[in-house]
C-alpha cells in the first residue's frame, strides 16, 4: 500500500466524498471490461493521504498478469515536470537564471537560424521551460521544419545528451524564440543544460538532489534490474506505436541517452511523492526541494497571459496556459477550478494537482489512444466527488 504522505497545509473548503469516488472505480472497471485499456493504477490523494488507490485489469495482456500498485510504467512526457523541477532547483541554487541565453551553456545554439535568418533574440532557459524555444518535434505535424527534424537522423547510434543537443543545434528552429508555444525537444536540451550547470549527468543530479531524497527509487531512464521486468505494464498489442516516439523505441531499454523530455519510467508511489512535494509548495517530509515562490512561479501561466501565440496543436487546450513544465488551467469551468496544473505522457499516463482543494490525481496506464478521453472523464468524476 502507498504510505500516507506529508500534508500540504490547512483544510480545504471542499472535501472528497469517498462514496462518490466509487464512480471512478466503476469507470475504470468498465474501461477494462470494454477492452479499451488493459489495466490501470489510480490514485486520488487529498490532505496528504490516499482517498482512492486502486489497480484495475491486467499489467501485461500477453501474460495475463494482474495489475498491481507497484507496476512500472513508461511515463514519456511526464518526465518533463521532473526535469523542469531539477532545473529550477539550480535556479534556486543560483547556478541557472531564467533569462540566461542557452548559448551560454551550449555555444552552438547562438548560430541557429529561422528560415535562414539569424535569431532576433537568443533562446533562453525560460524558453526551454515553457516550450517557446523554437525547437520542435519531428514525429507529428507536417511543417517543413518538422519534416526536417524527422529526417535528420537525430537519434542514430548510442547517443548521450551532449551529442543529441549538438545535433539539434545544427537544425533550423521552427520559429523565433519567445514567439510561439511549440511542443518539442526543449526539455531534452534543458536536461543537457542541467548537466553542464551541475557538472554531472542528468540522472546523477536528479538522483542525488531530487529522486533519492524524495524516495523515488524506481524512477529512472531505463530498467536497470531485469528481475523487475515482470512488473512493467504493457499496452494492448493493437494500441501501441508503430515507430519510436521522440526517438525512444522503448524507455525500458538500457541506453546512454537520458531524455529529460520523454525518457523516464516510474511507479505511482514514486510520482505521488513528487506530486505531494509540489502540492506542499516545495517541501516533503521535512526537507525543502524548491522555494515556495519557485513553485508558485512554475505553476502560473507564462504563455497565454503574456501574449505568446499557440500553435494549431496546442496540447494544453483552450482553457489552459502553460507554466514552467506544466499546463495550468486559467479558465474556471465548474466543477473544474482555475489553478489546477499537471501534464501527461503519450503512453497513457497523466496527473493533475489542485492546490485550492489540496488534492492531486495520478493515473498510470499504458493506453496511448485513450489518454485524452479518459483524462477528461476522470477530471469530471473527481470534481463531482467534492462536497
Amino acid at each position: 500500500m502507498l504510505p500516507a504522505l506529508a500534508r500540504a497545509g490547512g483544510p480545504s473548503p471542499r472535501d472528497l466524498d469517498r462514496s462518490r469516488l466509487d464512480k471512478v472505480s466503476d469507470y475504470f472497471r468498465n474501461e477494462v471490461s470494454a477492452g479499451t485499456i488493459p489495466g490501470a493504477v489510480v490514485l486520488v490523494q487529498q490532505h496528504g493521504n490516499p482517498v482512492l488507490l486502486q489497480s484495475f485489469g491486467l499489467c501485461d495482456p500477453a501474460t495475463r498478469s494482474p495489475m498491481a500498485e507497484d507496476a512500472i510504467f513508461r511515463i514519456y512526457s511526464m518526465s518533463k515536470p521532473v526535469t523542469s523541477v531539477a532545473a529550477m532547483m539550480l535556479v534556486d541554487d543560483g547556478r541557472l537564471r531564467l533569462n540566461d541565453a542557452l548559448s551560454t551553456y551550449i555555444p552552438a545554439f547562438a548560430d541557429v537560424k529561422v528560415d535562414g535568418r539569424p535569431l532576433a533574440s537568443p533562446i533562453t532557459i525560460l524558453d526551454l521551460l515553457r516550450h517557446t524555444s523554437g525547437l520542435t518535434y519531428g514525429f507529428y505535424g507536417e511543417t517543413a521544419v518538422r519534416r526536417h527534424y524527422a529526417n535528420a537522423q537525430l537519434f542514430d547510434g548510442d547517443i548521450d545528451n551532449e551529442t543529441f543537443a549538438a545535433r539539434l543545434a545544427k537544425l533550423p528552429l521552427a520559429e523565433q524564440p519567445g514567439t510561439l508555444w511549440d511542443y518539442g525537444h526543449s526539455t531534452d536540451v534543458l536536461g543537457r543544460v542541467i548537466e553542464i550547470a551541475s557538472d554531472s549527468s542528468l540522472f546523477q543530479f536528479e538522483r542525488d538532489r531530487l529522486l533519492g531524497p524524495l524516495g523515488m527509487h524506481e524512477t529512472a531512464f531505463f530498467l536497470a534490474d531485469p528481475s523487475r521486468r515482470n512488473r512493467v505494464a504493457e499496452p494492448s498489442p493493437r494500441d501501441w506505436f508503430d515507430r519510436p516516439v521522440a526517438g525512444l523505441d522503448d524507455p525500458i531499454r538500457r541506453r546512454r541517452w537520458e531524455s529529460g523530455g520523454a525518457g523516464m519510467i516510474s511507479t505511482i508511489s514514486d510520482y505521488a511523492r513528487f506530486a505531494q512535494m509540489l502540492l506542499n509548495g516545495g517541501m516533503f517530509d521535512g526537507r525543502r526541494y524548491l522555494k515556495p515562490e519557485t513553485v508558485a512561479l512554475m505553476t502560473r501561466d507564462h504563455v497565454v497571459g503574456v501574449g505568446i501565440r499557440r500553435d494549431d496543436l496546442y496540447f494544453p487546450g483552450a482553457d489552459h496556459g502553460f507554466g514552467l513544465g506544466f499546463s495550468v488551467r486559467i479558465t474556471e469551468r465548474p466543477p473544474l477550478p482555475s489553478g489546477e496544473y499537471g501534464w501527461d505522457g503519450v503512453g497513457g499516463t497523466f496527473f493533475f494537482i489542485d492546490p485550492a482543494d489540496d488534492l492531486f490525481v495520478i493515473v498510470m496506464m499504458q493506453a496511448p489512444s485513450q489518454r485524452g478521453r479518459i483524462a477528461s472523464d476522470v477530471r469530471q468524476l473527481v470534481y463531482g466527488a467534492l462536497a
